[in-house]
């Protein structure tokens, strides 16, 4: 396992999460089940879940000969860059969940809500895109697994414990520029290993 790696994908991945609609449903998940906690968790199994396909993804995309991976890694992360930063113009507030009132606020309907939602949302978003990419061109499906899974988990954490006053003091259009620039970074990595 590569430390250098994980660092890797927890940088890539954490940057393109948190200006994502999923740190957005995690803080209104939190508003309408008031359980922080069982919000987390069951945003985090989600996360596993995708993890884990991303990686199973990335491994077969690793089979391929060495410059097709590197052409499709860095066309994802391109692509990745261009929507982040394409979002990074656009409105990013949050809305009051008006069905707060009445939620069923149990620890059961938190834990299975919040994963149902998160496993759903997340399918082909950029962090299971890059989880893919980086598994593909680094060949260390554990390693990119691990700092992936970081990356989720503790964007999800700090959305459901810190979400709204986060979003009140750091636009998030600088945090999808910041994931943007990492984004094309990595595409230029990967091009530049192509080269070498």
């Amino acid at each position: 396992m590569s430390i250098s790696n994980v660092l890797r994908a927890f940088a890539a991945v954490f940057l393109a999460e948190l200006p994502d609609k999923t740190m957005v449903a995690t803080i209104v998940l939190v508003t309408r089940y008031r359980r922080p906690l069982w919000v987390w968790l069951g945003a985090a199994c989600a996360f596993g879940v995708h993890v884990a396909i991303a990686v199973l993804a990335g491994g077969l995309l690793g089979q391929l000969p060495d410059p097709v991976v590197a052409i499709a890694v860095a066309t994802m992360f391109a692509v990745g860059a261009v929507v982040l930063f394409r979002q990074a113009g656009g409105d990013d507030e949050l809305e009051s969940d008006a069905s707060a009132r009445g939620a069923d606020r149990s620890v059961r309907a938190a834990l299975v809500g919040s994963f149902g939602l998160i496993v759903l949302a997340e399918w082909g978003d950029l962090t299971q895109l890059a989880t893919a990419s980086l598994t593909a061109s680094t060949g260390e499906p554990w390693s990119i697994a691990l700092g992936a899974l970081l990356a989720l988990a503790s964007v999800s954490a700090i959305a459901a414990t810190f979400g709204r006053q986060l979003v009140r003091r750091v636009p998030i259009h600088r945090v999808n520029y910041a994931g943007a620039t990492v984004f094309a970074l990595l595409a230029a990595w990967t091009i530049a290993e192509l080269a070498l």
